[in-house]
Parts: C-alpha cells; structure tokens; sequence
C-alpha cells in the first residue's frame, strides 16, 4: 500500500506542476485545435475519455452516494490524471492499508 501512496502522490505533483506549466505557457484553444486535426490527437482524447469513463464507474461503485460522485466526475474531466490521482490518494489514505475498503469503499462494509 506504500507503494500505491508513492504512485498516487508523484502523480499528483507531476500532473499539477504540467497542467499549471501548461496553462502558464500553453494556449489551451489554438492547441485544441490542432489536436483534433490530427488522427493521433482523436485517438488520445477518445483514450482519456475512456478512461476516465471508466474510472468514474469504479468512483459510483466506490462511493454509493451521489454528492461525492457529482463532485469528482467533473473533476476528472477538467483535470483528467491529476483527479484521479488525488481521488486515489485520498482513497488508499482512507482505506488504512485495507485493500478490500480501498476498492470497495463504502460497500466493503
């Protein structure tokens, strides 16, 4: 479980310090933009996307309760990795080293 931790908390500085770079340096429209010209562009967001479709179906599992699940699905579409990274975090935390809470959370009990 430590080295779950470990993961989820280089994760979530690493996807912060870039997302906060990106937007620093970055022009978020005109590079939009360019992506979805390009077919490897469309294949990575339809990649993120599922994935995050994905995630969030283990979050509505996970949770059982509709104001955490509101609250971090649009977060993982904002800020993709860096939500979910911390939604992990926060979970292997709260699970105290409990693999079965980790991943079932509320309806582990």
């Amino acid at each position: 479980m430590n080295l779950a931790k470990i993961v989820a908390v280089v994760g979530v500085i690493a996807m912060g310090a870039i997302i906060a770079w990106a937007f620093v340096v970055g022009d978020f429209n005109a590079e939009g933009s360019v992506i979805l010209e390009m077919p490897w562009g469309i294949v990575s967001l339809v990649d993120v996307y599922t994935s995050i479709l994905l995630f969030s179906a283990w979050v509505i599992f996970r949770e059982r309760a509709i104001f955490p699940t509101v609250i971090w699905i649009p977060l993982f579409i904002v800020l993709g990795n860096f939500a979910t990274a911390l939604y992990v975090l926060i979970a292997l935390f709260q699970s105290k080293g409990d693999w079965k809470l980790f991943f079932l959370g509320k309806r582990a009990a």
